[in-house]
């Protein structure tokens, strides 16, 4: 699996079934190597959750319906907490039970949107 950053944000999520598309460690590993520095792999490989500081409330919606507006065309949702300033958005694939191809594809697609605001 060698690919760039770009390759992952020009690709869409694929509908899941359930345990199917795992991903192992390794290529867990490998593909937060395409994603922003600021994701983090949580221990057990279930998930991945970057947290995230705005200027104001406002900027912080403007974000948040971003982030949903994408999910919504991607099919694939994060779970989202937000207040004022901050916003922390998790992926992990429920019908899968762990982490899949479309939580990074989710997470590129995120990462992109920030350097559109």
């Amino acid at each position: 699996m060698h690919m760039n950053k770009n390759a992952l944000s020009d690709q869409k999520c694929e509908p899941c079934q359930s345990g199917t598309g795992l991903l192992t460690q390794a290529e867990a590993n490998e593909l937060m190597k395409l994603i922003h520095e600021d994701w983090s792999l949580s221990d057990e490989g279930q998930q991945i959750t970057r947290s995230l500081k705005f200027k104001n409330f406002g900027k912080t919606m403007f974000f948040i319906n971003a982030v949903a507006h994408m999910a919504d065309q991607q099919g694939h949702h994060p779970d989202v907490c937000f207040g004022y300033n901050y916003a922390r958005i998790t992926y992990t694939t429920h019908e899968a039970d762990g982490l899949t191809r479309n939580d990074f594809i989710c997470a590129r697609q995120v990462d992109d949107l920030l350097k559109l605001s």
